[in-house]
């Protein structure tokens, strides 16, 4: 087992997050749910193969399929246990994957089931981060081709890598982006700590009434809203690399990956904008290249390990809290992995409290890309050439 180091971030401690111990609105004590028995086994189920690079898996709330992303430009559905022939949706004519980039994610509208409209990141020729919107046509498994809407283009200039890659709704309705720092290594151009930049950051748009003229609005409540010199896009700054981040109530996780010592995951309360996580002041809770810092005001990661560590982990695979009813005993409980060590874990948060950290041992399917989760909220773990869904160990 790898040690681990349980950091609780020094700006956000007290009454932040509110997210811990207390009592409901009629003043019954919540209590947090009961630790998994340690006989409870964890065991990774085939679900797809013969795929392409997939990079996520999600479904609109309460449907019965699922939709697979590849990284190339395709979107799958997969149906009743079998992959449809016709795609949803295929970019691959308009995506480029040099370096890493390639469609990264999708994001179904939270009025999908009226409006039909949906949110892809992907990547193009210039290397530029693109999110656009899409309508399903008349058929329920095939998008409409024609609809593209040009949400926001990012420039990613120089480098092919760090692009981040997961464009998602919070609970507040609004879309949120995770950029990556711009790419190369130590962040040379500055990104992640310039306000004046969108990227190595979390962006939060509203695209509730998005039009060709108008393609978003900022949210009155995002935190530099008004401010000289600052992109009013920016939710939050400081991070590296956030290929994945997750919403959870009142929480917002994000899997940051480090440079060359160690990997992390943030823990917020979803409604505090305005948050530093550090980079490149920081690689997770040790100053970079450098003996010593100014950590003031900066957001430390609330879990992290080192690439030293056995099983010679190297990029954070960023995964969601488990609300699924086929295993129970999950229940509130993040997962993660990483791309090199491709280790399944999971940890409880209580507030910015991080207990039960488990390694639930199980083999290791590959090269861990991403997480998925279906309308049921059931959790899958994806690779290079398949996918899994997390079951029950026999």
């Amino acid at each position: 087992m790898l040690s681990w180091r349980i950091l609780i971030p020094l700006s956000l401690m007290l009454t932040a997050c509110g997210g811990g111990g207390g009592t409901s609105g009629g003043g019954t004590p919540v209590l947090p749910p009961a630790p998994p028995s340690a006989a409870l086994t964890l065991a990774l189920a085939p679900f797809a193969s013969n795929l392409s690079s997939p990079t996520f898996l999600t479904t609109p709330p309460g449907d019965a399929r699922q939709f697979i992303v590849e990284r190339a430009g395709r979107i799958l559905v997969m149906q009743g246990g079998s992959l449809l022939a016709q795609p949803f949706l295929d970019l691959r004519s308009v995506t480029d994957v040099a370096g890493e980039g390639g469609l990264l994610s999708m994001a179904f509208d939270p009025g999908y089931a009226t409006n039909g409209r949906f949110y892809v990141y992907r990547t193009n020729a210039n290397h530029d981060i693109v999110v656009e919107r899409y309508t399903v046509s008349g058929d329920p498994n095939r998008a409409d081709a024609a609809s593209a809407l040009a949400i926001i283009q990012i420039p990613h200039p120089t480098y092919i890598n760090h692009f981040g890659g997961l464009v998602a709704f919070g609970p507040d309705g609004y879309l949120y982006l995770g950029t990556g720092d711009g790419g190369s290594e130590g962040d040379p151009n500055g990104n992640a700590q310039n306000l004046g930049s969108l990227l190595g950051k979390m962006l939060r748009l509203d695209v509730s009434g998005a039009s060709s003229a108008l393609p978003y609005r900022i949210p009155s409540t995002n935190p530099y809203l008004g401010q000289a010199d600052v992109r009013p896009e920016i939710w939050a700054n400081g991070l590296r690399n956030p290929w994945r981040f997750a919403f959870d109530a009142d929480k917002l996780y994000i899997a940051d990956v480090g440079q060359n010592l160690r990997e992390e995951v943030d823990l917020a309360p979803a409604s505090q904008g305005g948050l530093n996580y550090g980079w490149k002041v920081m690689e997770g809770s040790t100053c970079y290249q450098a003996p010593s810092c100014n950590r003031s005001g900066l957001a430390l990661p609330v879990l992290e390990y080192s690439h030293a560590d056995p099983g010679s982990p190297c990029a954070i695979t960023g995964g969601f809290v488990y609300r699924g009813t086929a295993i129970p005993e999950l229940a509130g409980r993040y997962f993660y992995s990483d791309y090199c060590a491709g280790f399944v874990r999971s940890f409880l948060a209580s507030g910015l409290a991080v207990s039960e950290q488990r390694d639930w041992n199980i083999a290791k399917p590959g090269q861990v890309q991403s997480f998925g989760r279906d309308g049921q909220g059931e959790l899958y773990v994806l690779t290079a050439s398949g996918i899994w869904k997390i079951v029950k160990g026999q």
